[in-house]
């Protein structure tokens, strides 16, 4: 696990009223004292959302559906999602062992589980309920051996969560109804001055009515190090390697999240954040890396030859806080940056791999933008009128960082491809603004119990010269998006 500690530049739910180890747990902890090395417990969590000039994969009819296109296009769509985990656990002095079941249900979504556009051999288009449907599977299965206590090494292995830093290129993607988990052994190190991970994984390929499996030619691997010993602050150094052969594409026939094309990534970076409360009411964080290697560009063919990737990124945010006024009032600002491809004929590939990352924190929670050929504007204000309840109001300015290159959804996938009709679609367009639009977001965090949270959330992405240009010719349209979610742990 990355550096602990309060992560300022994003919204938070306000914490339980009291800690809440689960009702099965405060039964039998109260009864017998030994049963604090068990754990039993879960949670419930329950959404709706209504989407309004939102693309909605695999629907064709009456046109194709795309982000922001206007009618006759359908891009409305609401739902209902649950997601249900239930968990085991058992700790002794030097071992562990941990097991986690997990249940994703959706109602009325239309978007199609698998859409398989552009087609990729090897894969069925799948309808199903969507691609955040898995109506039960196993989320984590794992154990560990050590002590940090006594001794500076312990291991984990087995199926779990990966998250690091503050999940810009690696976490559990706890906001969708499915997550993230690797089937991974970790090997932890930590002393007085650092703490580092050392881990190889395979990652799991979500499927609705089949096992969940690991993709076998998708290899993530890495190190992650945490410092505290520079005064006042927190410093991580990383270094990830994906190595996807050319199988790891259609590694599974319906795969619910985007498959890699063959690849060789190494990533090289750093992040240096204030620790919290120690610069007084200001903090900040700067976060870089680099990329080099290998990539295969599906864009020019499933057996085009693999480019050099020479690709980077970085952020910087800061903020402050009002800690004697009503509400302690936050004002933050941030800056990301990502790098895209000039020419993707020229055998180099420059668009930043973003990884495995949890976008949804960062790039808007309507969740249109990755990190990639991107550059985002972001400004936040964040309130705490009570204890038990928070608001937080964001604004973002997007604009590619490259018009040679492609908007790339959330989940990294190139909108349009290389070759489209002009207005009639995304794709490659040198000659169109750079602007894609602002998005406005606010958010209410409410706790209801000490094991219940209520949150509500609202978004409006005015479009820019960049999406009206691309769709020219058939219409563009703003976008809306509403939430409701309760959440409740037992």
């Amino acid at each position: 696990m990355g550096a602990a500690g309060v992560v300022h530049a994003q919204y938070a739910p306000p914490p339980p009223l009291a800690p809440f180890p689960g009702f099965l747990n405060e039964y039998l902890r109260k009864n017998d004292p030994y049963m604090n090395q068990w754990d039993f417990g879960g949670n419930a969590r329950l959404r709706y959302e209504v989407k309004e000039g939102f693309g909605i994969q695999g629907v064709t009819v009456p046109v194709a559906s795309l982000d922001f296109r206007d009618n006759p296009a359908n891009t409305s769509n609401e739902y209902f999602m649950e997601r249900i985990r239930f968990h085991a656990g058992y700790t002794d002095k030097w071992w562990g062992a941990y097991v986690e079941g997990r249940s994703s249900l959706v109602q009325s979504d239309e978007r199609f589980a698998y859409a398989n556009n552009p087609a990729v051999p090897g894969t069925i288009k799948t309808k199903g309920n969507g691609p955040e449907a898995d109506v039960l599977d196993l989320h984590q299965a794992y154990f560990t051996i050590g002590n940090h206590k006594e001794f500076p090494l312990s291991l984990k292995i087995g199926r779990q969560e990966l998250s690091y830093g503050e999940e810009r290129l690696v976490g559990a993607f706890g906001w969708n109804n499915i997550g993230r988990v690797f089937d991974a052994a970790k090997v932890r190190w930590q002393n007085e001055w650092f703490g580092a991970d050392f881990f190889t994984s395979r990652p799991i390929i979500p499927e609705d009515g089949r096992f969940n499996v690991e993709n076998d030619y998708d290899w993530f691997s890495g190190i992650y190090a945490t410092s505290t010993k520079i005064p006042k602050h927190l410093f991580d150094v990383y270094f990830f390697s994906r190595n996807s052969s050319p199988k790891a594409v259609a590694a599974e026939p319906a795969p619910q999240f985007p498959q890699p094309s063959a690849r060789d990534i190494y990533t090289i970076g750093g992040r240096f954040k204030s620790s919290p409360g120690q610069i007084g009411n200001w903090d900040y964080s700067l976060e870089g890396a680099y990329q080099f290697g290998d990539y295969r560009d599906l864009r020019l063919g499933a057996t085009s030859a693999r480019l050099t990737q020479d690709a980077f990124m970085a952020v910087l945010q800061g903020g402050y806080t009002f800690a004697n006024a009503w509400a302690t009032p936050r004002i933050g600002a941030e800056y990301s940056y990502s790098s895209g491809d000039d020419n993707p004929h020229d055998g180099k590939h420059r668009t930043f791999d973003n990884l495995f990352p949890t976008n949804h924190k960062f790039y808007g929670y309507m969740d249109f933008v990755s990190l990639q050929n991107i550059q985002d504007v972001r400004g936040i204000f964040q309130l705490k009128p009570a204890s038990r309840l928070s608001l937080a109001v964001e604004g973002h300015g997007f604009w590619l960082a490259d018009t040679h290159d492609n908007f790339y959804n959330v989940g990294g996938a190139a909108r349009g491809g290389i070759a489209t009709t002009p207005g009639n679609n995304y794709g490659l367009n040198p000659g169109y603004s750079a602007f894609l639009g602002t998005e406005l977001d606010a958010v209410v965090g409410l706790a209801l119990t000490r094991f219940a949270q209520l949150e509500v959330g609202y978004g409006h992405f005015f479009i820019g010269d960049y999406v009206k240009q691309s769709l020219s010719a058939v219409g563009s349209r703003a976008a809306d998006y509403i939430y409701a979610q309760v959440t409740i742990n037992f």
